[in-house]
């Protein structure tokens, strides 16, 4: 019989995070300026907007969600579809230079920790005003875009808009609906066209890596960690980000000006790397299988699977954003899409794109961004880059620091697990089962990537975050 999930006790922890927080200099309070300007805040942009409230619009989210960046309606059009995605105007809050943007920049974006979200923006705006809530009407940033009956773009159009958001929705009770065989029209639509996105992505040879991912979760006054699955209405509902996404770096290559999200294609010898060491724990890759085919036949159920899918996003290093004004970019494209790829669908959460929407309503409309636009442009990558490597940190603190709460009273008890990857020789990184947690010990009897092995758990102190084990393979 399996053991019930461990949990750690809220009160252990809160402390623990606020301390997460001072030692990463996470800016949790908003300085009185910053929330007079919310307070003062209207949408600027009131007398240009195309009135779109007849259009039925939906947003899906986790549940719970106020900062609700997006709205989609999708419609049957001639043979193809027609995907309207409204997206919350930002810009239309924040005059450029003031205190709200001065205040978004350093922040970067939102930070998600276990017991609290501190916001990119000022909850006023970013849980109110500025959301897409369904509670009357939103300014918005309308996307038009026209697919044939494969979902691939045809046509593209960005006006700024006065929407309505006619339902809240959240992504398990929307699974839960569909696996019913409900029939929302809405959700049936978003499953059509985001199962013919992703079969477009696979054509062009992009790649999602079923990586284990660590989630803390509260129930209540505890916490527990998880390895998080995705939903089907999670992975479609990407995709219409994605397609978003796609379309606006389109406008911007073709503009000669913009912002993009790039990812470089792996050196050779990293692909090269990866056949041999699938080649050396038992999984095929017959020749003239392409790289990505090579991903999707992977099951990371196995210890296999798991360990080439870790060494696989050795492929994903070296993300970053390109940013340009004149003459695009000799290497636009993001590798994981296969496809050049830009951030606007997320400007309640993410600095960045603001400025990628204002860039693609220009050019949309034939004219050049707006100055405050084009003056951000070179400052940008580093604002986001600092503001990546900060967000990055605290999630793994907090990672950390639940692990060793959880793992404090199993000193001595051996847990199973899979050898994901080795460190330089000297160290095994191991993906326990159950808890959720990511393991490293020093390597011993000449282990290999994909081995089973028990993990006995040495120290575990949640004062320093730290959990030590040692390992014995498991026979082969």
């Amino acid at each position: 019989m399996p053991r019930p999930h461990i949990t750690a006790h809220s009160t252990d922890l809160h402390e623990g995070f606020e301390q997460i927080r001072r030692e990463l200099d996470v800016r949790q309070v908003f300085p009185p300026a910053v929330l007079d300007a919310a307070r003062a805040a209207s949408d600027h942009f009131a007398g240009e907007r195309a009135d779109r409230r007849d259009l039925p619009l939906v947003s899906i989210d986790p549940a719970g969600s106020r900062d609700l960046d997006q709205a989609f309606h999708l419609a049957t059009r001639g043979g193809g579809y027609r995907f309207s995605y409204a997206i919350a105007d930002v810009a239309a809050w924040i005059p450029a230079g003031g205190p709200l943007d001065s205040e978004a920049r350093e922040r970067g974006s939102t930070v998600y920790c276990p017991d609290t979200r501190i916001p990119l923006h000022p909850p006023l705006l970013s849980e109110g005003a500025a959301s897409l809530l369904p509670d009357g009407d939103r300014p918005a940033v309308l996307w038009t875009i026209d697919l044939d009956d494969r979902a691939s773009v045809t046509d593209i159009g960005v006006e700024r808009a006065l929407v309505r958001n006619r339902e809240a929705l959240d992504y398990a009770a929307a699974q839960g609906h569909l696996d019913a065989g409900g029939t929302h029209q809405q959700l049936r639509l978003l499953e059509e066209v985001g199962s013919l996105r992703l079969a477009r992505e696979m054509e062009r040879g992009g790649v999602s890596l079923t990586l284990p991912d660590q989630l803390v979760t509260r129930e209540g006054d505890r916490y527990r960690i998880e390895y998080g699955a995705t939903l089907d209405t999670e992975r479609w509902n990407a995709q219409l980000s994605l397609c978003c996404g796609m379309a606006a770096a389109e406008l911007m290559i073709q503009g000669g000006v913009g912002v993009l999200r790039t990812l470089p294609d792996p050196d050779a010898t990293v692909l090269d790397s990866l056949r041999l060491t699938s080649e050396q724990l038992g999984v095929a890759w017959p020749e003239g299988r392409s790289y990505p085919e090579w991903v999707r036949s992977l099951d990371p159920a196995t210890g296999e699977g798991a360990a080439l899918m870790v060494a696989a996003a050795r492929t994903l290093r070296g993300a970053g954003y390109t940013t340009f004004d004149g003459t695009a970019p000799t290497s636009p494209n993001h590798h994981a899409l296969a496809a050049p790829y830009a951030h606007v669908t997320a400007p309640l959460r993410r600095l960045v794109d603001r400025f990628g929407a204002e860039c693609a309503l220009a050019l949309c409309n034939g004219v050049r961004p707006p100055r405050w636009t084009l003056d951000a442009l070179e400052s940008l990558p580093g604002i986001m880059e600092q503001t990546a490597s900060r967000v990055s940190a605290v999630e793994r603190a907090c990672v950390d620091l639940v692990e060793a709460a959880i793992l404090q009273h199993r000193v001595g008890e051996a847990l199973d697990g899979v050898v994901t990857a080795l460190r330089n020789g000297t160290t095994a990184v191991v993906q326990l089962t159950d808890p959720a947690v990511i393991a490293t010990a020093p390597i011993v009897n000449q282990l290999e990537a994909g081995d089973h092995v028990v993990a006995r758990v040495v120290e575990a102190d949640p004062r320093t975050r730290t959990v030590s084990f040692e390992i014995a393979p498991l026979p082969r």
